[in-house]
């Protein structure tokens, strides 16, 4: 999803910084990694909800030919780079997502939550398009580790722009949330390291509850 630096309106685009490889790509790469370690067999009706330009979209596709697999994204920009590349995608607002109730067998919500001022709507919206004992994986980072380790790799401007979060989720505020929307909290893992305030990224594996 392009995001602008600053006031310069200078934007930030996801494909274009995957594509400058480096220990960015490579974390990028280890954290899909992490995600897609958690689908099963049993998970072959999938979507990713919020799923911006597509990358992680475009290597489940390669990796898991067999699934049914879509993208959704309310953004036309993200749209038409994912049909750029071939990606299933369909447009779709998270509070009001185009789908029957109890579809899919998995749900991937990566990195969305910390932006949006109703989170509860969406989780709700998820809630009814999974099926009972669906899957939920839910990613977050840690912005403030995100900064400093931007700038330890001399990454100014991606440092100091805004990111549009709304809300730092806490591993603890996530399971309250969770449990409190109807589902089970099965598996929570901070990467790259095991403590919260050290690393990056936050990943929640749940499933829904009847």
């Amino acid at each position: 999803m392009p995001v602008h630096i600053n006031d310069d309106r200078v934007a930030l685009y996801q494909r274009n910084q995957y594509e400058k490889g480096g220990i960015g790509r490579l974390y990028w790469d280890y954290r899909d990694k992490v995600v897609l370690s958690n689908l099963s067999k049993e998970d072959q009706h999938i979507a990713d909800i919020g799923c911006g330009e597509g990358i992680t979209l475009e290597k489940v596709s390669r990796l898991f030919p067999d699934k049914d697999f879509i993208g959704v994204d309310h953004l036309r920009e993200n749209l038409l780079i994912c049909a750029l590349h071939n990606l299933k995608i369909v447009g779709g607002d998270i509070c009001n997502l185009p789908f029957a109730s109890g579809h899919f067998d998995c749900v991937l919500f990566l990195e969305v939550i910390e932006h949006l001022s109703k989170p509860a709507f969406a989780i709700s919206e998820i809630h009814r398009i999974l099926k009972t004992a669906g899957k939920l994986i839910i990613i977050f980072p840690n912005d403030k580790m995100f900064q400093i380790a931007r700038i330890m790799t001399f990454k100014f401007s991606e440092a100091f722009y805004d990111p549009g979060h709304i809300t730092q989720w806490t591993p603890k505020d996530i399971r309250i949330f969770l449990n409190h929307h109807g589902f089970k909290v099965l598996k929570q893992k901070s990467i790259p390291f095991f403590v919260w305030h050290l690393s990056l990224h936050h990943v929640v594996i749940c499933e829904k509850m009847a």
